[in-house]
């Protein structure tokens, strides 16, 4: 399954926000099978915050662990946030391609 980030907004910001849309995902990964992966695509997004971020897909790479996948971007923004959040909670996110 891929999930476009976009459809939370263009601009994702703040923990609240990122809270609120993991809590919004949670009926779909309820019904998720548990061989299936989640591919992320960061398409559309104009910025990403580290603390969006940490409230939305650490909690989903804690659950589906290597099923969680991130498709590359070329997103300034969103490579720093994935960088700052990967050395800060010593957890390494799967990007497809890599």
């Amino acid at each position: 399954m891929r999930l476009q980030l976009e459809k939370f907004g263009k601009t994702l910001i703040s923990r609240e926000l990122g809270s609120e849309a993991y809590r919004a995902f949670q009926p779909t990964l309820r019904d998720f099978a548990p061989t299936e992966e989640l591919e992320i695509d960061f398409s559309g997004i104009l910025t990403i915050s580290p603390s969006w971020v940490d409230e939305f897909l650490s909690p989903l790479l804690n659950v589906l662990g290597e099923r969680l996948a991130l498709l590359p971007s070329d997103n300034l923004s969103v490579q720093a946030t994935l960088k700052i959040l990967q050395e800060a909670n010593k957890k390494v996110f799967k990007i497809k391609g890599k």
